[in-house]
């Protein structure tokens, strides 16, 4: 029981200097990968590339503690990331402090869902989600995930559209119309020190290299030259008025958020009140709170349009300065820009999203993006709950989205488990790793992490590494921590479109073009929900979990139909001297003897079904005199299948001919035992084979009838 709640007590059974540094070597080796993916992972959540850090903290110790695999690395991944952002998207902006209070809550919530399966034993419950299906998804998200980047890759910034693909083309259509050369050089730069060195040697912590080298470019280049202005240091009348006029905007949709939040809690109330006195029709004051939410509403829409259009204009305009400029620079645009006056040869713009310009400290990027300042020191406490809303509510709200991303993310780290003990010969245990996982986003959650899963990549190089036990997970926690502590100065001229290249290299290995072909081959209705799963997945991006509900929702409709119509086939004996499907291999049948083979389970859904082709063989062949049910294939039957076979025993002799059974299983002869249907049938007419069965019909019926070739004479099956 002691090694169940605190398995990591089993580490140190035999555990020496050796392991121990082993282990050491392996959590540095792991940190060094995991620092600066933890940053681009965070942005790619939306949230500041900091909170990467704190997701890299606790969970990769906690998850090691109580997992049950010894060299799975947690932390913040692509897929989750991308969608715990796609979840939260509706209900926040991305970046601002309720996102980022949705996205600890949405890691608490996520954290109590798995421990919940774990504790209860349910870790089965990942097979809802079929490896077609999986497979479609992880491919369409490995895409979303790679091309959402573009736009930090290019140095462009775009408002998002609701469909992803629309925001690629408005992120294409930006970078036709500017794209920062540097900021690319250095994206396709960290690319390339990676590919390079993991074809050099793919135990050089390449991530780490690229980013320390781009780092020291982006240091003593000036890559990075951003200006600080006020807004009467803008020398165009027509940008002034659209900043005056963005910031009223974004002023009123406070407002009216504000005011969109109180009516929504007049309206709980009263529906409590209406519920409270029993009455079946809205009050008068409910529908005039309803009619007001929607006015509401409908102005919220019209004004973030509105904001919308000037932000985009905004975006698209280049500002120009002297070249002698000095601490407090003049911008121009190219209409007002003075005859003579020498510019430093920069494209300047302002720095805007969807928050209130300061026109006191406008900020104008001239130059590349970095990360900028990361707040020192390490983050404990309780996780606060969204303005407006209550933890229960919060939960609630959070909950199907994070069933989603407990599942995937579960499997995600089950799999890669699961590939690495097939190497180390460990076992694991689905349910432990499932409180793991759970309890390192329930305590990662109190240090401001959002949600997070087992990583391929670190987990790849923590074994690569020779980590022995989950020792290396908790040397890589204390890792970040020093770097929380003591080095995140280090990291602020890391350059964006570096940790833009960082993700789409993670990624880009999640992209596997032969599953689908796979699918296909084993089965061609899987290869088809595979593709319709990728496509889906595209289509409805960044809303993610939609494509997953449509590849699940065939999955379900293909199971169901496949009960509902399980194979019912003729066998006939083949050269082998086995049977088999008479249609399949174009064998000749018996006249006189149908030997049928129901492959599923006998249950309500399908109850009549097997009735139903046997009669259509009666129809077909007059000269039947017999029906032999091959049973080995039916696993399980239940009252709607045992009352069906009692009809179809009526049916088939009141037709004139006689019926038998062969292979039946324990189970389902024990409840033909317990309904006395065997009594009905006859036990002389159960066989314990197809060979005996046929042996003893064609003695009585070949007798009666001349049938020297029938195809089931001197019949021999060979392992049926």
């Amino acid at each position: 029981m002691i090694y169940k709640i605190f398995p990591f007590l089993l580490w140190f059974s035999d555990y020496d200097k050796e392991k121990l540094s082993a282990d050491v070597i392996a959590g540095i080796t792991v940190a060094m990968v995991l620092i600066p993916q933890s940053m681009a992972y965070a942005q790619l959540a939306g949230l500041p590339a900091y909170f990467g850090l704190y997701a890299a903290f606790l969970p990769p110790m906690v998850a090691a503690l109580f997992g049950s695999s010894r060299q799975l690395a947690t932390g913040p991944v692509a897929m989750v990331s991308l969608m715990s952002a796609a979840s939260l998207e509706p209900l926040a902006t991305a970046g601002s402090t309720q996102f980022i209070a949705y996205s600890i809550i949405l890691a608490l919530t996520v954290g109590c869902f798995q421990l919940f399966l774990g504790v209860f034993k349910l870790g089965l419950v990942v097979n809802l989600l079929s490896h077609p299906v999986v497979n479609g998804f992880t491919n369409a998200a490995a895409i979303v995930i790679a091309s959402s980047q573009f736009s930090k890759l290019f140095g462009v910034y775009v408002d998002k559209a609701p469909h992803h693909y629309q925001t690629i083309i408005n992120v294409c259509k930006s970078a036709f119309h500017y794209t920062h050369l540097p900021t690319l050089g250095m994206g396709i730069l960290a690319i390339a020190i990676m590919v390079i060195l993991k074809r050099v040697n793919p135990k050089i912590p390449s991530v780490l290299v690229a980013v320390t080298v781009t780092i020291l470019i982006s240091r003593f280049t000036g890559f990075n030259n951003d200006k600080f202005i006020p807004l009467e240091n803008i020398k165009s009348p027509e940008i002034v008025k659209t900043i005056t006029e963005f910031n009223n905007n974004i002023t009123q949709l406070k407002e009216l958020g504000t005011k969109r939040a109180n009516l929504n809690n007049d309206l709980k109330a009263s529906k409590k009140v209406v519920k409270e006195h029993g009455m079946h029709i809205a009050s008068d004051k409910q529908l005039n709170i309803e009619h007001e939410l929607a006015l509401t509403q409908a102005r919220i829409d019209q004004i973030k349009g509105v904001a919308h259009i000037k932000r985009e204009n905004l975006r698209f305009v280049h500002f120009l300065t002297s070249d002698n400029a000095e601490e407090n620079p003049v911008f121009y645009t190219d209409s007002t820009l003075p005859n003579g006056l020498k510019t430093d040869g920069h494209k300047w713009r302002i720095k805007i999203s969807n928050k209130i310009l300061d026109t006191t400290n406008l900020k104008m990027i001239g130059a590349g993006a970095i990360v900028g300042k990361i707040p020192e020191g390490i983050k404990i406490g309780i996780p606060k709950a969204p303005d407006n809303t209550t933890y229960f509510s919060a939960f609630l709200q959070l909950l199907p989205f994070a069933i989603i991303i407990s599942l995937i993310g579960f499997m995600e780290a089950i799999a890669i488990a699961k590939s690495m003990a097939a190497k180390t010969g460990q076992k694991l245990d689905p349910n432990q790793e499932l409180i793991g996982q759970g309890l390192a986003n329930i305590i990662g959650s109190f240090g401001q992490s959002y949600a997070v899963s087992g990583s391929f990549s670190r987990s790849a190089v923590n074994l690569q590494a020779n980590a022995v036990t989950g020792v290396s997970s908790v040397v890589t926690s204390l890792m970040v921590a020093l770097t929380l502590l003591f080095f995140t100065p280090l990291l602020y001229h890391l350059p964006q479109a570096v940790l833009a290249a960082v993700i789409m290299m993670a990624v880009i290995g999640l992209v596997n073009a032969s599953g689908f072909i796979h699918a296909w081959k084993a089965k061609k209705a899987d290869g088809i929900i595979s593709v319709i799963s990728f496509v889906c997945t595209l289509y409805f991006a960044p809303h993610l979990e939609e494509g997953i509900m449509v590849g699940v929702g065939l999955t379900f409709g293909l199971f169901i139909y496949q009960h509902l119509r399980p194979r019912v086939a003729i066998l006939s004996k083949s050269k082998d001297d086995s049977l088999k499907d008479a249609v399949k291999a174009g064998l000749k049948e018996c006249r006189h003897i149908a030997v049928v083979r129901f492959d599923g389970s006998l249950i309500f859904a399908n109850a009549t079904y097997l009735e139903d082709r046997v009669l259509d063989y009666i129809a077909d062949k007059p000269e039947l005199m017999h029906i032999l049910i091959a049973s080995k294939g039916i696993n399980d039957i239940d009252a709607s299948g045992e009352d069906a076979i009692s009809i179809l025993i009526d049916t088939v002799r009141s037709s004139g001919l006689e019926i038998s059974f062969c292979g039946l299983k324990e189970e389902v002869l024990a409840v033909m035992e317990r309904t006395h249907l065997t009594d009905k049938l006859g036990r002389e007419n159960i066989y314990p084979d197809s060979r005996t069965a046929l042996e003893s019909m064609y003695k009585q019926i070949h007798a009666q009838v001349n049938c020297n070739d029938c195809p089931l004479k001197s019949y021999m099956p060979l392992g049926h």
